[in-house]
């Protein structure tokens, strides 16, 4: 009895004294649901790597640029391992804030990541700056039980015209059902990443090929009148309020007929633990115009190294590990196939068990690669982005735009007066940033 436990006082001291020793790294990352299943399957990696300890951040969408924008770009070091998206890792590896991923091990296989998306990481130098943990473009999800009670079928690839009318058609306020939900809250990767790759299919531009703001231009007035309208008609109460995360909710309890929003959602509303009409969910391409352009977007959340960390090899272990292929095999051990996190890996796109547990998983590819970033618009443009403009003073213009188109949509101001805003914020900004005289 007393050697035993005098073994497990050592074993204790033991185990206190690797803790002592270890290095805590801070992880940064956004609430979103595959980022929290990570949290919980990271017992995989602290026990394969017992010297190292993880501290997590988690943080709204906003919030979380917001934080880790101000972090890198005052030097603060408050991070090891950030979440960022597409937007962010070219501009920051040009200015040097991010370390490029060169020691992510022999197995790590960065050929296999989907080029639609590793092209986006890759800085002018050729080397990776980030490794995406999941990839995303945009479809419909709509609810079939839905569009059979109203003898509507859903093609393939819609029109926006078509939405709209089956939009209406499904919608029941007195019992809760909106015939869509679409994203109201304000931010340039929440409202502004729907509106501006909706726009793009309705032939409308941020910039001309000189950068002059386009907002006084006839397709964004097509585009947010079209918009305000439908979601006035069949949207929910309140949506000016709703970004991914409360749309997610919404539909995941049956209160949405369609809603057009990330890829990566698929997985979500057909879980039936987390979902009551997982069994009703289909799924079609983002919509168009007959223009030649769908509004459907490119991005990826992806996990970078800041500069200014102390513990550069301890944070490539653990990118390393979070979006390897051997992590999309615990998730899958773990959760089941369809809940794997999608759009990095060719690999995951051909495995036959992935095909038949996730029946969005063609619909996802195809909306990745049909999105265009260096095309984005019916007209040409100066900039590389889908539903962002890869410059730096997006960031701050977009969420200001999107301020005002939220505007519009809970009933603040007209969609003139929002267009009108929109045009003299971007006009400023531009002048004062040089793009303009």
């Amino acid at each position: 009895m007393k050697l035993k436990t005098l073994l497990l006082g050592a074993c204790s001291a033991v185990v206190l004294c690797g803790f002592a020793n270890a290095e805590t790294l801070t992880i940064a990352t956004v609430n979103n649901g595959d980022m929290i299943r990570m949290q919980k399957l990271t017992d995989d990696f602290t026990s394969k790597n017992p010297d190292i300890q993880l501290e997590w951040v988690t943080l709204e969408e906003n919030v979380l640029r917001q934080r880790v924008t101000t972090d890198i770009a005052t030097k603060g070091g408050q991070y090891d391992v950030l979440t960022i998206g597409t937007y962010e890792v070219p501009i920051w590896a040009k200015q040097g804030w991010l370390l490029p991923l060169e020691n992510l091990g022999a197995d790590y296989d960065v050929d296999d990541l989907l080029p639609a998306i590793r092209s986006g990481l890759t800085g002018e130098d050729g080397k990776l700056y980030a490794a995406p943990f999941y990839g995303e473009s945009s479809m419909v999800m709509y609810r079939k039980d839905l569009f059979e009670k109203a003898g509507l079928t859903m093609p393939d690839a819609p029109t926006w015209e078509f939405i709209a009318d089956a939009a209406r058609k499904i919608t029941d306020k007195n019992n809760e059902i909106y015939g869509i939900c679409l994203r109201g809250k304000a931010g340039w990767g929440e409202n502004m990443a729907f509106l501006t790759a909706t726009a793009n299919a309705f032939g409308a531009r941020w910039f001309d090929e000189n950068w002059q703001p386009q907002f006084d231009q006839p397709e964004w007035k097509n585009a947010l009148d079209f918009y305000v309208k439908l979601m006035n008609d069949a949207g929910p109460p309140g949506a000016s309020s709703n970004g991914f995360n409360e749309n997610l909710a919404l539909f995941q309890t049956g209160k949405c007929g369609m809603w057009i929003d990330a890829t990566v959602a698929a997985s979500f509303v057909t879980n039936p633990k987390e979902s009551t009409v997982a069994d009703k969910v289909g799924f079609a391409l983002a919509p168009d115009t007959g223009l030649g352009k769908r509004g459907n977007w490119l991005w990826a959340w992806n996990l970078a190294i800041p500069a200014g960390t102390q513990k550069q090899a301890a944070a490539e272990k653990f990118v390393a590990w979070a979006t390897g292929k051997e992590y999309l095999n615990l998730v899958a051990e773990k959760e089941g196939w369809a809940n794997v996190p999608p759009g990095t890996r060719t690999s995951l796109y051909e495995n036959a068990e992935y095909q038949k547990a996730a029946p969005f998983a063609k619909m996802t590819l195809d909306s990745i690669n049909a999105a265009d970033p260096k095309n984005p618009a019916v007209k040409p443009v100066p900039y590389v982005g889908v539903q962002f403009v890869a410059i730096p003073e997006f960031q701050g213009l977009g969420t200001a735009v999107g301020q005002q188109f939220a505007a519009a949509l809970a009933g603040q101001v007209s969609v003139d007066q929002a267009l009108q805003s929109a045009q003299q914020l971007a006009v400023r900004e531009m002048t004062k940033a040089g793009y303009i005289k």
